[in-house]
């Protein structure tokens, strides 16, 4: 019965002609309806009997060993259960059969019946997954934080907004999103950036006591005296082996001091000499000169020492030369230059008027006659580990940073300077950098749930972009989370904070590719009113547009077809929309405006058009990825885009030239009406009647079916007649920015029971948060398939 429902949606969703439905379902009821779910022996009957040789019929001719058409070999699928072991690949095999490229129209054709007889059997042999049973629902990827999420949580935990953070490289992006698990890497360049920011971020939250005393002794050369192997002058220190220099500082106070060294040196295999310094005997630093002769690099070294004379060691341990047969060779040798040692005295307390609000927020206890420096840091760092963490904390790993303030509290650091050392510490621990879940054990037979701090996490990294505030750590703690009174109260709460504008920025901003607007730049004598003001309000139109139908749990479908917007003065005047005064943006009746919706938006209009024109195939492409999540696949190679090609006429002329190349024909075919629907829209999105003096020809016949004259047409059909086909692309997208991975086969039941709940409520917006939120993939843990 599942099975003939699907077939009934493909066809509604396809137009296909009614008789053909009956066709199909009486030749193929008894024997197709049986092969639900895992029987196999009849999946493999059907594929021997008919639609193996009706694949070959289709396929064989061109994807057939090493030199297959595109790089596609099929001729090793000899069995059903061998195609869903790569259903990666015939996912493309499909797609490439619903849109009718394939077989290409210069190949023997395929009997229309034989088409959507192997298109039906083909989508239930890769998508029918058992719902009555238990679905796998999927595993997710230790993921990183973004660049964002990172900015966000330290705001919300610390109370530092480090800017600095959107200097990070970029995220790299999957399945249209910078938050997936699978590609969000961490390379050198980023840790190097981590460990900065970590410094920084720690001096501005916690202010240290104002410094005391202090000491800069700048060494004369001469005084010093080598081991072996160099020489000393007033200018350098010279060291050709393996040699050393030490001195005796008496140090006036316990506190950290720093050793500065000014060096250079000569290379063997490319690396330079290395520095080792030593204090009372014991190596605290190492240090590579990368400096050539010539040139010099400076050091500085932080020594702690207490109160009291100390031997200073600085040694050459990495002596080495070398000759090739020539006589030519190198030898690694360094030079000294400067040697300084100055520091200062911190001097507590601190008044606490003085200190910024991160500071009071964090350092919530301070030593006195009666409280110890542990006892102190373990009052400080115990929450504060906790919310960095995102889980409970055992005692003995918040131990080991309180152990690694107090030692340096020990040595002489003053007591906020401990702290910011802890704080170092946890924001380089992978705990805080990544969203780590306890794995599902290998020889589990259940998909279990993820714990209460895990489904927090996941929540609030969804909503808001950053940590679970206190309120979600609560309902953690007492395992209230799950309760669906409970999670419906807190999904309203959250959309409502302030911090959910990240979440409709993020998501929206990458699901619209509105992040492309800051990449285009319009011909300025083409199109004079664009600018970079018009640009960043178009964006703020969208946003605001969506966090209304998003924050009113409105339905969905609002976002197609709304007859109004959000609009100030400034991007009223662009669009020529009057009656619109003041700077702030504002709700507005486009009543009497050409526009609905947001594929009527200058910002969605742009990032779809070229800099000199429009783009009808940019913009059908977004409306089939973007709006309908029927992607088509990308051009065959040696083919040349329309921009490049030699071609001539009016745009709609060049475009039909360009389809009349076989190769290109059944992509085009899908996007060509979608995007000529809105040629009314210029590649600035403003409204006009005639392209170079000629009328504008909006007019195509959809893919589905439907004749349309124009942008409106378009989106009545796409309200009335895509409505499902829609929401689940919204769906589908919402999910894999919640879970960071792409969807699977598997996900395909979680995807069906939202929708279920989604029509019901006529598409509401907090239904289908709801739905995927209390949705097996997001609430358990699988594995991968």
């Amino acid at each position: 019965m599942l099975f003939l429902i699907s077939i009934l949606n493909y066809s509604t969703k396809r137009r296909a002609p009614l008789t053909l439905l009956m066709v199909f379902v009486l030749t193929f009821v008894f024997s197709l309806s049986s092969s639900l779910g895992t029987d196999w022996p009849v999946r493999e009957s059907e594929f021997s009997s008919k639609f193996g040789p009706l694949l070959t019929t289709a396929c064989m001719d061109c994807h057939v060993g090493a030199e297959a058409s595109g790089g596609l070999a099929l001729d090793h699928f000899k069995t059903a259960t061998s195609i869903t072991k790569e259903r990666g690949t015939f996912e493309k095999v499909l797609k490439r059969l619903e849109i009718g490229d394939m077989p290409p129209d210069d190949a023997e054709p395929l009997d229309p019946k034989d088409r959507e007889a192997l298109i039906a059997w083909m989508d239930s042999l890769l998508h029918d997954v058992d719902c009555g049973k238990e679905p796998n629902p999927g595993a997710v990827t230790i993921r990183r934080l973004t660049k964002y999420e990172y900015r966000n949580t330290l705001r919300d935990i610390l109370g530092v907004d480090y800017a600095k953070a959107e200097e990070f490289p970029g995220d790299d992006v999957g399945y249209g999103f910078d938050n997936i698990g699978d590609v969000l890497n961490l390379p050198p360049l980023l840790m190097e950036k981590y460990i900065n920011a970590a410094e920084e971020i720690s001096s501005t939250a916690i202010k240290l006591p104002e410094p005391g005393p202090s000491i800069s002794n700048n060494y004369p050369l001469e005084r010093f005296k080598l081991e072996r192997g160099g020489r000393v002058t007033a200018t350098e220190i010279l060291m050709y082996s393996n040699t050393s220099i030490e001195f005796e500082e008496n140090a006036p106070w316990s506190g950290v001091f720093h050793l500065e060294l000014v060096a250079s040196g000569t290379k063997v295999r490319n690396i330079g000499p290395e520095i080792a310094v030593a204090v009372d005997d014991k190596v605290i630093a190492r240090k590579i000169v990368n400096a050539p002769e010539g040139k010099d690099e400076t050091f500085d070294i932080p020594l702690r020492m207490k109160a009291g004379k100390h031997t200073i060691k600085i040694g050459f341990v990495n002596d080495e030369s070398s000759k090739d047969e020539n006589g030519k060779g190198e030898d690694r040798n360094l030079n000294i230059f400067v040697i300084r040692l100055y520091g200062s005295k911190s001097q507590p307390p601190l008044d606490p008027t003085t200190v910024p609000e991160s500071h009071r927020r964090i350092v919530i206890a301070t030593p006195s006659a009666y409280v110890s420096n542990e006892e102190a840091l373990q009052k400080v760092i115990s929450p504060l580990i906790v919310y960095l963490y995102r889980r409970p904390v055992p005692a003995a790993e918040t131990k080991r940073i309180i152990d690694l303030a107090a030692k340096a509290i020990d040595e002489g650091e003053s007591y906020e300077g401990g702290i910011q050392l802890a704080i170092q510490a946890m924001l380089l621990s992978p705990n805080f950098l990544f969203k780590i879940e306890e794995p599902r054990r290998a020889d589990a037979n259940d998909f279990p749930f993820v714990n209460d701090f895990e489904l927090a996490t996941r929540i609030s990294y969804f909503l808001w972009s950053s940590s679970p505030d206190k309120e979600l750590f609560t309902l953690a703690w007492s395992k209230k989370l799950r309760d669906p009174q409970v999670l419906a109260q807190q999904i309203k709460r959250m959309l409502n904070d302030p911090r959910s504008a990240t979440f409709i920025e993020n998501f929206a901003g990458q699901w619209l590719t509105l992040r492309k607007l800051d990449n285009f730049e319009p011909n300025a004598n083409l199109f004079p009113t664009w600018n970079s003001d018009v640009r960043e309000l178009a964006r703020q139109e969208t946003l605001m547009f969506v966090s209304d139908v998003f924050r009113g749990n409105q339905s969905v479908l609002e976002l197609l077809d709304a007859d109004y917007t959000y609009l100030n003065d400034r991007l009223a005047k662009f669009y020529g929309v009057p009656g619109v005064r003041g700077n702030d943006f504002q709700k507005v009746s486009l009543a009497s405006q050409p526009r609905r919706g947001i594929l009527t938006h200058a910002s969605i209009l742009a990032v779809t058009s070229n800099p000199t024109r429009t783009s009808p195939v940019k913009r059908g492409r977004f409306v089939l990825d973007n709006i309908l999540n029927q992607p088509p696949p990308p051009p065959p190679p040696g083919v040349p885009e329309l921009e490049k090609a030699e071609l001539t006429g009016s745009l709609r002329q060049q475009i039909e030239q360009h389809r009349a190349n076989p190769a290109c024909a059944g992509c085009h075919k899908l996007m060509d009406p979608l995007g000529l629907a809105l040629e009314n829209y210029d590649a600035v999105g403003l409204w006009r009647t005639k392209d170079r003096g000629e009328p504008i020809d909006a007019t195509g016949v959809l893919p589905s079916g439907e004749n349309v004259r124009h942008a409106g047409d378009l989106i009545k059909v796409l309200r009335t007649e895509h409505a499902e086909e829609f929401t689940r692309c919204l769906v589908e997208k919402l999910m894999i920015y919640s879970l960071g991975r792409g969807l699977e086969y598997y996900d395909k039941c979680a995807v069906d029971q939202i929708m279920a709940m989604a029509e019901k409520s006529d598409y509401r917006f907090y239904t289908l948060l709801y739905g995927i939120i209390q949705s097996d993939p997001f609430q358990r843990k699988g594995y991968r398939e």
